[in-house]
């Protein structure tokens, strides 16, 4: 039996139990019963002197602390029978990023020091060094297509090496990039870029049949999941431009949010735009923040903006952070239990140290 409180930060599983708290009153009234009942029986004594000599200086306050933890000590025994769940932050046991990075000629510009492509590439290996060991990581370069370069890792020194690896290229697809990370994420799900860029499902010419040595797949129906659900994975979106081809970005960002992927946007370089050369040609390159910021928001990821390439690092310091914790719904009666313990032990302790005996 499973009871939502939706209005409390804490449910419980079993809350028939919590009925029992209602005993707790009832010791109350039992630990009253018992100190008048031992003042009525030392009336008896003929000398109230003779009692006050035989029993040394009166204990005061202290003779009702280790009940009052002992009480505690119940109080906290009966919550955990209710099995009580809490969301609380844990580090991540099961963590997959993949970092998608722009590798578009005007990677090149030198607003951010050195330049663009190497201020992202520096910033990428040290949020990878910050990584715990156990996150797995794969990166998916851009330009006017996206591909992996690496597959998804524990190997800190192959993502470093693909990364020392990166060839500029022209024109940018934002919204292939998302398409191909999310490939890597979810390879039995059949995440066709080329379908999608070329729309190759609708080539008459295109086969339709299969090999013969070809096993026959059933593919089930893809259910799509609420935003931001899938805790196990995450996608780290850098670019310095804005789409000329490819995917759709909109469209690629649905297909994340459909399967509960957060993507997390990083925009470098110039706002209002930049005109840069290269051999003979130039272009003039925008960073589009409308579109990444509504990508991070139709993902419930975040955007954020390094102008900079200190700023670049402490983005990807941030993302380290929030991204090897997760919060979940944990059972915590083990914890209520283990706090009732040692409330009896002290009680015990206290009891044993002031009046020399356990209770």
């Amino acid at each position: 039996m499973n009871t939502n409180l939706s209005n409390l930060p804490v449910t419980f599983l079993w809350p028939q139990f919590l009925w029992l708290l209602l005993a707790l009153p009832l010791l109350v009234l039992l630990y009253w019963w018992l100190l008048r009942r031992r003042r009525q029986a030392s009336l008896r004594f003929a000398s109230l002197s003779i009692v006050r000599e035989a029993m040394g200086k009166s204990p005061g306050w202290r003779r009702h602390v280790p009940p009052f933890l002992l009480l505690l000590a119940f109080a906290a025994m009966l919550l955990a029978s209710a099995r009580p769940m809490a969301t609380i932050v844990l580090p991540s046991t099961e963590q997959t990023i993949i970092l998608a990075m722009d590798v578009s000629g005007s990677m090149r510009a030198e607003d951010v020091e050195p330049n663009r492509l190497v201020a992202s590439q520096n910033a990428a290996k040290a949020f990878l060094a910050d990584l715990p060991r156990h996150v797995k990581v794969g990166i998916v370069a851009f330009a006017g297509t996206a591909q992996v370069v690496q597959p998804v890792t524990l190997s800190r020194e192959d993502l470093n090496a693909a990364i020392d690896k990166f060839q500029l290229q022209r024109a940018t697809a934002i919204g292939s990039a998302l398409v191909v990370a999310l490939g890597e994420l979810f390879p039995g799900q059949g995440i066709d870029l080329a379908s999608l860029t070329y729309g190759r499902n609708n080539d008459p010419f295109a086969p339709r049949g299969r090999a013969i040595d070809q096993p026959r797949t059933e593919q089930k129906a893809f259910q799509p999941v609420p935003p931001g659900s899938y805790g196990s994975a995450a996608v780290i979106l850098l670019t310095d431009g804005q789409r000329t081809t490819g995917v759709e970005t909109a469209e690629a960002a649905k297909m994340a949010a459909d399967r509960g992927v957060r993507v997390y946007t990083v925009g470098v370089g110039t706002v209002d735009g930049e005109v840069i050369g290269f051999e003979g040609w130039s272009m003039r390159v925008r960073l589009d923040e409308d579109t990444l910021k509504e990508v991070a928001k139709t993902t419930l990821g975040e955007y954020y903006y390094a102008g900079t390439a200190e700023n670049l690092k402490q983005v990807y310091q941030s993302l380290s952070s929030r991204l090897t914790v997760q919060k979940k719904e944990t059972e915590v009666s083990g914890l209520l239990a283990l706090f009732a313990a040692l409330l009896v032990m002290v009680s015990a302790g206290l009891s044993l140290a002031w009046f020399n005996r356990v209770l």
